[in-house]
């Protein structure tokens, strides 16, 4: 599948299994809502302490299994992340990009930036920065 079309699909949507590596190889999947911009990098909202975020720290490789509108229709992007540093206050450069996050993911505001932002410091959030390589699948 062409990489383009991949995203294309991926840009409609916000719901998927991001699949990361532990340090055996086996597999880790996550559900996750995720934003997909237009120029490809699809950002994800984790916290620290997961396994998703270790396991992306040690290997940045992962993939974005996005569902379709049935059991057989399917997209995987294959790619690599980056991960922005932990909030650490509620208006450090991450915080905005959460903020920003919020919105490109729910479409609308929050009823309580402040208590958003705070929330996102005390829960250790941070963005994956998701950029796919390859598309498979059948959307």
């Amino acid at each position: 599948m062409d990489l383009d079309h991949g995203i294309a699909f991926a840009r409609d949507r916000h719901q998927a299994a991001l699949v990361t590596r532990r340090r055996d190889g086996r597999p880790q999947l996550s559900n996750i809502v995720y934003a997909m911009e237009p120029d490809g990098l699809a950002r994800i909202s984790v916290t620290e302490d997961r396994a998703k975020t270790k396991n992306l720290r040690r290997d940045p490789s992962a993939s974005l299994y996005v569902p379709g509108d049935s059991f057989w229709s399917y997209l995987v992007l294959d790619g690599t992340a980056s991960l922005s540093a932990v909030t650490a206050a509620p208006d450090d450069e991450t915080a905005d990009e959460l903020v920003d996050l919020y919105r490109s993911v729910r479409g609308e505001d929050h009823p309580d930036w402040e208590e958003y932002r705070r929330v996102m410091v005390e829960e250790r959030r941070l963005v994956a920065r998701f950029r796919p390589t390859h598309a498979y699948g059948m959307p």
